[in-house]
């Protein structure tokens, strides 16, 4: 049996009662925007390696490992949470295929050099930092949520430098910052090429955005259809558990 920390507690993944993770509601709890990246992402099956960016407790590269049989790494800078992501791979014996590192993922590309992945996911802290006002007093929560140690155009710099010339980048976000998302992917070589608005609710407006891009890759952006979470009775929509099943 794993050993926890604190508050932690063992969850099941997302609709899924073969692996379970460890979160914590002081720490980090995962949402649905890490189980839609993991979905939404073209990932590569048989060959080939990935690497998952700010990756929290470990979420993205669990989700994806039922998936596929390529190398994944993990980085994540906050040592409570990379602690937390390493006992959950250990917990689910997923060490041989899953590589976690404990640093700044700015230093990546100097770690690994230039043009190394065929897919690097993201799920990045969301909120610019323009006042104090609006941090969370935990700071675990406020390193997640807020750009403090790491910015939206480093982590797309970093992701193009990690990429390999037709590779793909895959992100979720906001759908208030896809402007800045977008230009900053063509400043850094990266084209954006499938997008998806994900929404509550019908009628609400969309509060997630996903993006995947290609290095290098010629203009022609594919707008997915919309995906709506949650039916007006609470339950999930047929189209999250088709999905995500």
């Amino acid at each position: 049996m794993v050993a926890l920390v604190g508050d932690e507690r063992l969850d099941y993944l997302f609709m899924d009662q073969s692996m379970q993770i460890i979160q914590s509601p002081t720490v980090f709890s995962y949402s649905i925007d890490a189980v839609l990246l993991a979905n939404f992402a073209s990932i590569p099956l048989t060959r080939g390696k990935m690497i998952d960016l700010c990756t929290g407790n470990g979420v993205i590269p669990l989700l994806i490992s039922k998936n596929t049989q390529v190398p994944i790494i993990g980085v994540e800078i906050q040592e409570r949470l990379f602690d937390m992501a390493s006992r959950s791979v250990e917990h689910n014996q997923k060490q041989e295929q899953i590589q976690l590192i404990h640093d700044d993922i700015n230093n990546m590309p100097h770690f690994f050099g230039n043009d190394k992945f065929d897919l690097v996911t993201v799920n990045p802290p969301y909120f610019k930092t323009t006042s104090e006002k609006q941090f969370n007093k935990n700071d675990h929560l406020t390193i997640a949520r807020h750009e403090m140690l790491v910015t939206l155009e480093q982590v797309i710099d970093v992701s193009s430098q990690l990429v390999k010339p037709g590779g793909k980048f895959a992100m979720v976000h906001r759908p208030g910052r896809l402007v800045d998302i977008i230009n900053l992917m063509r400043q850094y070589k990266l084209e954006p090429k499938r997008m998806q608005f994900v929404y509550p609710k019908a009628g609400k407006e969309a509060n997630i955005l996903l993006i995947e891009a290609i290095r290098d890759g010629k203009p022609d952006l594919k707008l997915l259809p919309p995906l709506h979470i949650f039916n007006q009775d609470g339950s999930y929509t047929k189209e999250l558990q088709q999905l995500v099943y």
